[in-house]
């Protein structure tokens, strides 16, 4: 450990130094030396020193931690803002979208989302990389235009999807859980135009892993390597039994 000397340039000053940091002996993270050529040297106790820093240092990365959250989410958003749900994204577009997805998934805090309230609700696409619901083959007014939400109801283990215009179409499946963060979806019914039911007969399943779960976005990927990013709209949503 380093130590500060202080040098009193007559007995008097000693004293007067001496009776001052006498004072100070009830701060346990400072003692006091007294050496024979009456210098005094402060000493910062090493242990004290060490907890102190971890201290620091562990409020320190929990902010930088915080903070990097928000702003991967931010970097994420302004991303795929212009890219039409995923029909404009470029391959380069796409692989930017991924990489960003991925840092979200590494410092993702809740590890096990099937367990998590912050699943519950009805959830908004803002990003995929599926074909199937892009439909990027089609003429533009062929796909669905307006806003596509998925819900999750984890007590009940529902899920539902919902298109609007100009097709409403609606399907319901059951999850079955794979682990704490994958399930199997098994859709049981569909809904054309949003009123026409449809059995599904057990057709149209797949699993889906949630990879970045908080309360206002989710990060999930398919069984087919599609990539889907979804926020929160509304966690009070109940999905049809």
């Amino acid at each position: 450990m380093s130590a500060v000397s202080i040098s009193p340039s007559s007995p008097a000053q000693l004293h007067y130094i001496k009776n001052d940091l006498i004072n100070l002996h009830s701060l346990p993270s400072i003692q006091f030396q007294f050496k024979e050529h009456k210098s005094i040297s402060l000493y910062l106790s090493s242990h004290e020193a060490l907890k102190w820093r971890t201290r620091v240092s562990f409020f320190s990365s929990f902010l930088a931690k915080g903070k990097d959250v928000e702003s991967l989410k931010q970097e994420l958003l302004e991303a795929i803002e212009p890219l039409d749900r995923g029909a404009e994204a470029t391959p380069e577009d796409q692989q930017s979208v991924d990489q960003i997805a991925r840092k979200l998934e590494a410092i993702s805090k809740v590890k096990e989302p099937l367990k998590s309230s912050f699943l519950n609700g009805k959830w908004e696409l803002l990003y995929t990389t599926s074909e199937s619901i892009l439909q990027t083959k089609r003429p533009k007014f062929l796909r669905s235009n307006g806003k596509i939400y998925q819900a999750i109801n984890v007590d009940t283990l529902r899920a539902q999807n919902m298109e609007t215009w100009p097709f409403f179409n609606q399907a319901t499946a059951n999850l079955v859980p794979l682990n704490a963060r994958r399930v199997a979806v098994k859709f049981d019914s569909f809904k054309i135009g949003g009123v026409i039911p449809i059995r599904a007969r057990g057709s149209g399943r797949g699993q889906l892993e949630i990879t970045y779960l908080d309360e206002e976005l989710r990060i999930s990927r398919g069984n087919q390597g599609n990539l889907f990013v979804l926020r929160m709209v509304d966690p009070s949503y109940r999905v049809p039994l």
